[in-house]
């Protein structure tokens, strides 16, 4: 008698006691209990990325050389490191030190020739307001005063009484004070301006136009007359300057060389600089 299969539909067929499906059957229509082969379903959601893929790393980018770790991307403005890109590191760093060096002497030239220039004071002309060292005679202090010259102020505007100019001597200076070259005075007649000295209690004061002139700057003791004062009035030409140093006793200037013309003028001493003590504005 056979026992009835109470498990089994009718078509169905018996596996054998090893679970294999038997001969001649489609293994493709019945799944394996673990999902394979999988399902339609679970190939259409593979395909449309709804189930998850294995991770894939990113590439990795390879290994910078030694050199590149050494130099930056080239980014530079630099119009010499331009030009010179490409050249070896040493050969680029002796052409920037070369044109650094170049260029700075040429700033110090130009500023120098058309901006400002520094000047040592070497006489006792214009004590007490701008120093010269001892042991010179008339000098006061140890060093010397060193001043800065303003050489365009005169291309902007004209020269103003009472200002400290630097200035080339005409040749008369030479002659009959026998030094000339580049002088530092006062400036105290403009052109077509009369000026004289006057004896007053003993002291020379200057007259501009018959009129007396205030030197504040100037203490009286200073105002003693020289061998050369007092003197006529002078009529200063056109286009020309009378100046005097503030050491009246001990200054060759307009009044034995006569006047300066314009274009001899350098430029307005506006500061003292050295020595460190005596750093001040004119």
């Amino acid at each position: 008698m056979t026992e009835p299969d109470l498990g089994r539909r009718p078509g169905d067929e018996k596996p054998d006691d090893r679970g294999a499906v038997p001969e001649g059957s489609d293994a493709t229509t019945r799944p394996d209990p673990l999902g394979w082969p999988p399902r339609q379903a679970d190939r259409d959601a593979w395909e449309s990325d709804e189930l998850p893929r294995a991770w894939t790393p990113p590439p990795v980018p390879p290994e910078p050389t030694p050199r590149e770790l050494r130099r930056p991307p080239f980014q530079s403005r630099n119009p010499v490191d331009r030009l010179t890109r490409g050249l070896p590191d040493g050969l680029r760093v002796t052409i920037d030190w070369i044109v650094t060096i170049v260029g700075a002497v040429a700033i110090v030239l130009l500023v120098k020739a058309y901006v400002i220039n520094p000047y040592r004071i070497p006489s006792s002309s214009m004590e007490p307001t701008l120093h010269c060292a001892q042991p010179a005679s008339g000098c006061e202090a140890r060093f010397s005063d060193r001043v800065l010259a303003n050489r365009f102020i005169y291309h902007l505007r004209d020269p103003r009484r009472g200002e400290i100019v630097v200035f080339e001597t005409p040749p008369e200076a030479q002659i009959k004070c026998g030094a000339g070259g580049t002088f530092v005075k006062r400036l105290m007649g403009l052109p077509g301006e009369t000026i004289e000295v006057r004896s007053v209690r003993g002291e020379g004061v200057v007259f501009i136009n018959g009129k007396r002139l205030t030197e504040s700057y100037i203490p009286s003791e200073r105002r003693s007359l020289s061998s050369y004062d007092p003197f006529s009035p002078k009529k200063v030409p056109p286009g020309q300057f009378f100046m005097m140093g503030d050491n009246r006793t001990q200054s060759c200037d307009s009044r034995i060389w006569g006047a300066v013309p314009r274009d001899n003028l350098i430029g307005k001493v506006f500061a003292t600089y050295w020595p460190p003590t005596r750093i001040s504005l004119k």
